[in-house]
């Protein structure tokens, strides 16, 4: 009987260490676990946020071979801004039109997002008089008399955006996803020069996670000339 005791009293449990190490061995297999899975969500969003901004950039040249114009950006909603629209916009830089363009999905202020439930940018050139928002402001205007300003750059650090680095510098609009970390404030330098409405630079690179540097933006652009051909072919341009 003394013996069964004492062999009962050593089965008892873990002791704390021992629990303690069973924890932390947890925590291990779980986070191996779950950093594959955030990356694959990760990437589900992107391609997801990939698709509506190709899905927005079609219907925005649709919009133009229509209607002979380019919508403005919304501002606190998903309907561009003024309307009825007298081609110069409430403000050049904004957020996409989701409700005039008929884009899902939208959040509860039926502005349109990406993957991570952000909502998405726009901006339009307000170039040549603002022709590219005027109904017929393109045609009066001419092609050859057409100077869209904005530029995509790969760095913001270059001043003007030089040829050395952009990637274009006549987009007549920038549609863009702030990314998986919007949520999280402005990133790095790139990040917030996207952010900044007090010109006509935008930046387009590899993703970076380097703090302080961080930059995770997926931009599209329309160029003049898929423009012109798309409302040339509707009879809005000639």
């Amino acid at each position: 009987m003394i013996f069964t005791s004492k062999f009962r009293a050593k089965t008892q449990g873990f002791s704390l260490v021992e629990m303690a190490v069973v924890i932390v061995i947890l925590g291990l297999v779980l986070s191996t676990l779950l950093l594959p899975l955030q990356a694959q969500r990760n990437q589900v969003f992107q391609t997801q946020t990939e698709n509506t901004l190709e899905v927005a950039r079609r219907a925005l040249l649709g919009f133009a071979q229509a209607h002979g114009r380019l919508p403005c950006p919304a501002i606190a909603n998903g309907i561009e801004d003024p309307i009825p629209v007298t081609g110069i916009c409430t403000s050049q830089w904004g957020f996409l039109p989701a409700a005039t363009l008929g884009i899902q999905p939208t959040n509860s202020n039926g502005l349109a997002i990406d993957g991570w439930n952000n909502p998405i940018r726009y901006a339009i050139s307000t170039a040549s008089s603002n022709s590219f928002t005027t109904v017929n402001g393109m045609s009066n205007t001419t092609i050859a008399a057409l100077e869209p300003d904005l530029r995509v750059c790969t760095d913001s650090s270059v001043t003007n955006c030089s040829a050395a680095t952009y990637l274009i510098n006549n987009a007549v609009a920038v549609i863009f996803s702030t990314g998986p970390t919007a949520g999280e404030g402005a990133g790095g330098p790139d990040e917030v020069e996207n952010l900044d409405d007090n010109d006509t630079i935008f930046v387009s690179q590899t993703p970076i996670s380097t703090a302080g540097n961080e930059f995770d933006h997926l931009l599209v652009w329309i160029s003049p000339y898929v423009l012109y051909n798309a409302m040339i072919e509707a009879g809005q341009l000639h």
